[in-house]
């Protein structure tokens, strides 16, 4: 279930961590996702974050791995393995 991050207060949002149903945030536009703690998720507008449970549930719905916190998922995205 991806989690649109202007949708949910941050209470919701740390509960949802706490919880294990949010592990991994995405770039809506760019169609990345990476870890919470990566510095460029970190950046991108609020309007645009998403937020996943698991890593098959960011490729189901068309994302890619971030090219700076998940340098080796990237690079067998970028070799097409996945």
């Amino acid at each position: 279930m991806m989690i649109e991050h202007k949708k949910i207060t941050e209470v919701q949002l740390r509960s949802l961590i706490r919880e294990n149903q949010v592990v991994y945030g995405g770039n809506r536009k760019l169609k990345i996702y990476g870890l919470l703690s990566c510095k460029s998720g970190k950046r991108m507008n609020v309007e645009n974050r998403v937020f996943f449970a698991t890593i098959d549930e960011a490729i189901e719905k068309g994302y890619r791995p971030c090219g700076h916190c998940m340098r080796e998922a990237y690079k067998l995205w970028k070799d097409g393995v996945i």
